[in-house]
């Protein structure tokens, strides 16, 4: 009697899935991981950039002061973070 709630069966049938996948398949060519990681730092990047100029520009329209700008670089930041995040889920 299996409870869909237990993690610890999803978990054991995961990490089987994934073995027999590797042995299936093998390692993934390095170009892979390469290109796996260049995506991933574009996807941080962006976003935290984009935060960042839009942050300084509503600064400086509203008379100072780094509100705006730390406001949307930490939005910026948790934006890529989640998308870099999707983005590894997708390689699982």
């Amino acid at each position: 009697m299996t409870d869909d709630k237990d993690p610890l069966p999803r978990s054991v049938r995961r990490h089987r899935e994934r073995r027999e996948r590797w042995q299936r398949e093998g390692e993934r060519p390095i170009g892979r991981n390469l290109a796996l990681i260049g995506a991933l730092g574009w996807l941080v990047i962006v976003p935290t950039l984009a935060g960042l100029f839009a942050g300084r520009w509503l600064d400086e329209r509203a008379g100072g002061g780094i509100f705006w700008t730390a406001a949307l670089l930490f939005g910026g930041v948790v934006l890529g973070g989640w998308l870099a995040w999707n983005r590894i889920e997708q390689e699982r």
